[in-house]
């Protein structure tokens, strides 16, 4: 194309923008090139439906990757486990259980131990559990690497750690949600946390769900074939299966 023809087209551009002005040009550009246009109904919006990740409506979207994910395990939950905060996926998916234990920064939750497992060393046992449970936690710990080397540090030879980390969804609380690599980020950082042990890092999601748990909407309203879709651009959860090596 030559300079002639260079400017003629910027010319044409700019005489449409001037006679549609943007947002209709926009859309020609959309029709022309055969782009679905959005239709933004109730959904154009500055606030989500829930503040409180779709509670109030059901189930926040990013629970049915979680869920799903410690179904999948729940072979790896028994004997001696620990989890963090309430033992509530040790109790819905553990079998033969020996011992079930909790920690957590909080008293609100009434665990086992209470302390801040950044340091924990006087407090929680060495290799005293066959798997240990973060469901929803790694975002919130402050001093992420201290944290991450003591969970594996009170694994027993052989047992597992699962955990989730949030992904592309709003902030639990401004101050206290600290960390959202990528799946990518995740695997980096554990090759140094955790060296020699067998990690898989997955994420989950779609951009779909992105946008639902978003604007605070409940899995209840999505269909089990869009939840399912996986787009690795778009991880709502990542989940991190640890296994520690045996003696």
């Amino acid at each position: 194309m030559g300079k002639t023809d260079h400017a003629s087209s910027e010319s044409l551009r700019d005489k449409v923008m001037r006679a549609f002005g943007p947002v209709w040009t926009a859309r020609l550009r959309c029709i022309v090139k055969g782009r679905g246009l959005p239709r933004w109904g109730n959904l154009r919006r500055l606030r989500p439906f829930s503040d409180n990740f779709g509670w109030d409506r059901g189930t926040p979207v990013d629970r049915y990757y979680v869920d799903r994910f410690f179904a999948r395990h729940r072979a790896d939950i028994t004997g001696d486990v620990l989890e963090i905060d309430r033992n509530i996926y040790t109790r819905r998916y553990g079998n033969d259980l020996r011992t079930v234990h909790s920690v957590d920064i909080s008293p609100a939750s009434e665990p086992t131990f209470l302390c801040d497992l950044a340091h924990c060393e006087s407090i929680l046992p060495s290799e005293a559990y066959d798997c240990v449970l973060l469901p929803c936690t790694l975002q919130h710990f402050r001093e992420l690497e201290l944290c991450l080397r003591n969970v594996l540090r009170v694994v027993k030879p052989g047992g597992v750690v699962l955990a989730n980390a949030a992904g592309l969804f709003r902030l639990d609380e401004v101050g206290l949600d600290f960390w959202r690599p990528t799946p990518d980020g995740w695997r980096e950082m554990l090759r140094n946390a955790w060296p020699d042990c067998e990690v898989i890092v997955e994420g989950e999601g779609n951009c779909l769900a992105v946008v639902a748990i978003n604007l605070g909407l409940a899995l209840e309203e999505l269909r089990p074939e869009e939840l399912d879709n996986y787009d690795a651009r778009f991880p709502v959860v990542t989940n991190i299966y640890c296994r520690k090596p045996k003696h």
